[in-house]
């Protein structure tokens, strides 16, 4: 869990410098709450690891994970790159202003209108993911009179250790074009043939929430055979290799590697490969998500009504739910979680956090150990930073809640919270009812 800008001041948790009794008090709950400074620390990290001393590579962040304006603006500012996988997250992208040579667009089924978005705006990347992908590319290059510059993702056949909810890298995959050379080459082959696309290189993706570099470096070595293998049929040696992301973090005690464990044996592997065929090396990129924002954010709730049950369990029902952390009802995510209004009280006390939606699934987190909960007690659900907010629903009619950004005590609205007119905005009764009521 993260305990970054964490402290205790007469038993009140503070974040940042914030007060999180008082936001709850000030903003509402369930509101998610990240801290800028803890994500800054993790992009610096990044840095220092990857692209400080390698001018050439590139961090763009994976904003599946979090996604809004003002993360947009953050990364900017930052000096880093964005991966985008839909046309509503590259039109965010757009509407922060976010420079388009700094954008890619993944994603294994783009439509026609996501595509025509991107070439329209002038990405930095495409990344295709599909044999069907390019000729529809090369259709809309042509009508615009534009060249994109693209990479393929290629399936590696490495199957890494994680939920296999998040496994994107092994042979039976929905993401990527096998490596099999009669389907790979000749695409290839067409990409450095077309007129309308520049193809660059390679990309590829393992999975999430890896701990383990064994995958990382098997499948480097796959892209690096089928490099070889452009290079010795085209001649065409690649300029950039696109190594993913997927690397883990800490959600309850889970020990966070360093990035270097993941990137260091991978540059070296290329690098080996680059120097014993006397070729340059070329420009690597990785697409972190997770491990940039999931650790600086938390999701503050407070207690609603609690229930025990005589030999079976104790339970504490938060404002929230599911619907605005759908992945431990999904496959089993864990958290863990301190009582903001009692943060020095002794944790005595089994119990298990429910939510309010009408489902027996609806459990943010089974069996913690805290202090007896009260009603209207804040609690703070730490790790929350990845795939709350961007997966939330309304299940229920729930509206989604709001996004605060904090930093050294300031907190502000990076998204407001949806209202149940937001919610109901876009219903329509059918004419033909009004008229079978008016007949």
């Amino acid at each position: 869990m993260n305990t970054e800008l964490m402290e205790i001041k007469n038993g009140t948790l503070f974040y940042d410098g914030c007060d999180l009794t008082q936001l709850a008090a000030e903003f509402g709950t369930p509101v998610y709450v990240y801290s800028q400074n803890v994500i800054k620390s993790r992009i610096k990290e990044l840095k220092e690891a990857f692209t400080d001393d390698h001018p050439k590579n590139r961090i763009a962040y994976a904003c599946k994970a979090f996604c809004c304006t003002a993360m947009f603006k953050l990364l900017q500012y930052e000096g880093l790159c964005a991966d985008v996988v839909s046309g509503g997250e590259l039109y965010t992208a757009i509407k922060a202003g976010f420079p388009a040579e700094r954008l890619e667009f993944n994603g294994n089924n783009k439509s026609r209108g996501e595509l025509e978005l991107a070439v329209e705006y002038g990405i930095g990347r495409i990344i295709i993911d599909s044999l069907q992908e390019l000729s529809m590319l090369e259709e809309i290059c042509a009508a615009k009179e534009k060249k994109m510059k693209v990479l393929y993702r290629i399936t590696p056949g490495v199957k890494a250790d994680t939920h296999d909810y998040i496994i994107t890298g092994k042979k039976d995959s929905k993401f990527g074009i096998p490596l099999d050379d009669d389907i790979i080459l000749p695409y290839v082959k067409a990409a450095l043939d077309s007129r309308y696309v520049e193809f660059l290189g390679l990309h590829f993706h393992i999975g999430s929430q890896l701990f383990e570099n064994d995958g990382y470096i098997a499948a480097t070595g796959e892209a690096l055979k089928l490099a070889e293998k452009i290079y010795t049929e085209y001649g065409f040696w690649i300029k950039e290799l696109n190594l993913g992301g997927g690397f883990g973090v800490t959600y309850t005690t889970e020990e966070r590697k360093p990035f270097s464990f993941f990137l260091d044996p991978v540059r070296e592997t290329i690098e080996a490969f680059a120097m014993e065929y006397g070729l340059e090396m070329p420009a690597l990129v990785i697409e972190p998500g997770r491990s940039v924002v999931a650790e600086a954010g938390i999701t503050l709730y407070k207690i609603g009504s609690t229930k025990d049950i005589p030999g079976l369990r104790n339970y504490a029902a938060v404002d929230g739910g599911m619907t605005e952390n759908i992945r431990p009802a999904l496959y089993g995510a864990k958290y863990t979680a301190i009582v903001a209004s009692k943060a020095d009280a002794p944790a005595d006390k089994t119990v298990t956090i429910c939510g309010k939606c009408c489902e027996s699934g609806d459990i943010i987190i089974k069996d913690i150990e805290l202090p007896e909960l009260k009603t209207g007690d804040t609690l703070a659900v730490l790790s929350t930073g990845a795939y709350g907010y961007t997966m939330a629903s309304n299940y229920n009619r729930n509206p989604i809640p709001g996004v605060l950004f904090i930093d050294n005590g300031i907190a502000e609205w990076a998204v407001k919270p949806q209202t149940y007119e937001n919610m109901t905005a876009n219903d329509v009764i059918p004419k033909s009812f009004l008229e079978v009521k008016n007949g």
